[in-house]
């Protein structure tokens, strides 16, 4: 492991010097590609330098000890040495988690589709939460939010909504959130004050872009149709709306929040594109053993994840045994500590099966 970093440090030292150059400074599209190569590996390289600041301390202090010390020096030095095993060890560790493989798709914007499950109107209320706590997120991380296609169960929920996060490391950070999310509280609805149980399910897709998944324009069947809203209101004069369907694997998109039927076009290909890349990804997955699909993350996602319990203001993530209260904060999108936890189990889970 000690001769890989070695060569990731060095690799690190090359880039510095390339960047420097005056053919590469004036070249921006290859600046910008050995930035991001070196970008990709700093956290690596900086956790090396500190591993190996620590052990050279680590020498020098047992050097002392053998050289002869006077008492109270020596109880000095020996602490000082447990102190700094303890602390290469923990960075032995930590860069153990460094080196496991990133996911190619940690950088890409995300098409995120929730869609109302079981509970009737509730769960189209339930799935409007989710699309305000992860729209919050989103804000809050200065990214950008397109709605792409918004099927409304009118009395303020959502049967579907389709939505595209643009915002570097969107995938990385929300990857984890695909699954069945279930929701116990009294709904607005209910005049007894009786608690209810709805569901809502959540996938995160990483944007496919058009070099990602090649599509064959004779694969696809386009219709047109005119848009409305919920109840037949808001008919447009003119048929804008676009329905996409991918004939060998029938998956089908459909596009309708736009006035332009072009802009609404490119937006259900948008959407297919990225079905079918999750689709393939999803197939290679199913080649890896039983064991890696039901990981954080990569798990089918008619399993329930996740319990929003509202009369115990408390969120528990079923799949890490995970319990946090402050439900409302949560819902005003406030997930880091929960998503950082769960990352951390995940990459855990990666180096067990590394070592083994």
């Amino acid at each position: 492991m000690l001769d890989r970093l070695e060569r990731i440090e060095k690799r690190y030292q090359e880039l510095d010097k390339q960047m420097s150059t005056p053919e590469i400074a004036s070249d921006l599209k290859q600046l910008q590609a050995l930035a991001q190569e070196r970008a990709g590996i700093l956290d690596v390289v900086t956790k090396y330098r500190e591993y190996r600041t620590t052990a050279n301390a680590l020498e020098e202090t047992k050097a002392m000890l053998a050289g002869g010390l006077d008492e109270e020096m020596t109880a000095l030095a020996k602490q000082e040495v447990e102190s700094l095993e303890s602390q290469l060890d923990n960075l032995l560790q930590e860069l153990k988690i460094t080196l496991i493989p990133r996911d190619p798709n940690d950088e890409k914007d995300i098409i995120v589709e929730i869609r109302a499950g079981a509970g009737g109107n509730e769960a189209g209320l339930f799935a409007a939460d989710l699309f305000r706590m992860y729209s919050r997120y989103a804000q809050a991380k200065g990214w950008g939010i397109d709605i792409m296609s918004l099927n409304e169960s009118g009395i303020g929920g959502f049967k579907e909504i389709i939505f595209e996060i643009q915002g570097r490391g969107a995938y990385s950070r929300l990857k984890y959130e695909s699954g069945v999310h279930r929701v116990q509280r009294v709904p607005v609805t209910e005049s007894s004050g009786r608690i209810h149980t709805s569901t809502a399910t959540v996938a995160v897709l990483p944007k496919a872009e058009e070099v990602d998944v090649s599509v064959n324009p004779d694969d696809l069947k386009f219709d047109i149709f005119h848009s409305g809203g919920a109840g037949g209101q808001n008919v447009n004069k003119v048929a804008t709306a676009v329905r996409i369907t991918h004939l060998p694997t029938g998956i089908v998109t459909t596009c309708q929040d736009e006035r332009s039927q072009l802009q609404n076009k490119v937006k259900a290909m948008t959407v297919l594109r990225t079905r079918l890349l999750d689709t393939e990804r999803r197939q290679q997955e199913e080649k890896i053993t039983q064991e890696r699909r039901s990981q954080v993350g990569t798990g089918d996602r008619a399993e329930k994840i996740r319990t929003y319990n509202f009369p115990q203001d408390r969120i528990s993530d079923h799949r890490i045994g995970l319990n946090l209260h402050n439900l409302p904060r949560i819902l005003e999108g406030e997930l880091d500590e929960l998503i950082d936890t769960l990352a951390t189990s995940y990459r855990a889970k990666q180096l067990e099966e590394q070592t083994v």
